[in-house]
């Protein structure tokens, strides 16, 4: 069983487009994503859902993509 993991990581621009893209190839051709966090590897499978997420509090703004899979 792997322990608890909450990380934020923030990417350049640049960077954080080459993430997407990415993600938005293999989702395309119906492959498995894989990206490193904070010197994990993490492997998304297929299955995985995917999300939006809009949120507004204190004069902030907030956008999340997110991914959720069972292991």
């Amino acid at each position: 069983m792997k322990s608890h993991r909450d990380i934020e990581k923030t990417y350049s621009t640049n960077d954080f487009v080459t993430k997407l893209r990415r993600l938005a190839n293999d989702l395309e051709n119906n492959e498995q994503f894989e990206i490193q966090i904070a010197g994990e590897r993490i492997y998304v499978p297929v299955r995985a859902t995917y999300n939006i997420e809009h949120e507004r509090e204190d004069g902030k703004e907030e956008i999340e993509f997110q991914i959720k899979w069972e292991i």
